[in-house]
């Protein structure tokens, strides 16, 4: 009996040692897929907050697969109407007060979106944390209780990305993205987000908000929070239009 056990531990230790080591970059494609679905519609507030004053602004936001994305402005009122477009690679404004589309140019999207701590690449999302980074798993942390893969993405040399690193904290059980930290190309902490408040939408157990805090300003934040998400409506391309921008409701 001792022999067959001994044989029966060396079996499963060799067994074990060959197994694959987890894919980093199927991780980050799991916790995206999750914020995601096939399709997404989203009911968002945002609140900028600053020493002496806060705004809030209300959004909604559609999304198809990670190449197609559409964010009107609900509220305030001087705002109501604008929104933003991304096809692929491709971003536009729609400014309804002067009826005037502009296309953003690439060195647009590292300035601040509507005056919050977002830029605009965060709240498109022109950039894509799967296919334009290489990933690293660091080691393993706990944020808040929950236990995380620590992965570190670097841009892929033949993209034009405005981070030049990010740490992300992702949830081993539900990929949920708990933190994430970006630095610029010499490596100094730009901002931080960090997650929180965790409920069920449409199924699917996710942080409802997540709190932008920018490195050298630590007494300014933009919290977002997600009040309505559901997954998986039936959202063709012509919903994801230069017409349709100027008529979505």
């Amino acid at each position: 009996m001792n022999l067959l056990f001994l044989l029966f531990i060396s079996s499963f230790l060799l067994c074990s040692n060959s197994l694959p080591a987890q894919d980093p970059a199927e991780i980050v494609r799991k916790s995206e897929e999750k914020y995601r679905g096939l399709t997404s519609a989203a009911e968002i507030t945002l609140e900028t907050i600053r020493p002496g004053w806060k705004r809030e602004m209300q959004i909604k936001a559609w999304s198809s697969g990670d190449d197609r994305g559409l964010i009107l402005i609900t509220s305030p009122a001087r705002d109501q109407g604008v929104a933003y477009l991304r096809r692929g690679k491709e971003v536009w404004n729609w400014i309804p007060a002067i009826e005037r589309i502009i296309k953003l140019p690439p060195s647009m999207m590292s300035q601040n979106w509507m005056g919050t701590d977002f830029t605009n690449d965060d709240l498109v999302e022109q950039s894509s944390l799967v296919t334009d980074y290489n990933h690293t798993i660091l080691r393993s942390e706990t944020i808040a209780g929950i236990d995380c893969h620590l992965l570190q993405l670097i841009p892929k040399p033949e993209t034009d990305i405005l981070w030049g690193k990010l740490l992300i904290w992702i949830d081993k059980n539900d990929f949920m993205q708990m933190k994430l930290e970006s630095y610029d190309e010499d490596g100094e902490l730009v901002n931080r987000m960090i997650a929180s408040e965790i409920v069920v939408f449409g199924g699917r157990r996710l942080p409802a908000r997540h709190e932008v805090i920018p490195a050298d300003k630590p007494d300014h934040k933009t919290v977002m929070t997600y009040k309505n998400l559901q997954f998986d409506l039936s959202l063709d391309d012509t919903f994801f239009s230069i017409e349709n921008m100027k008529l979505v409701r």
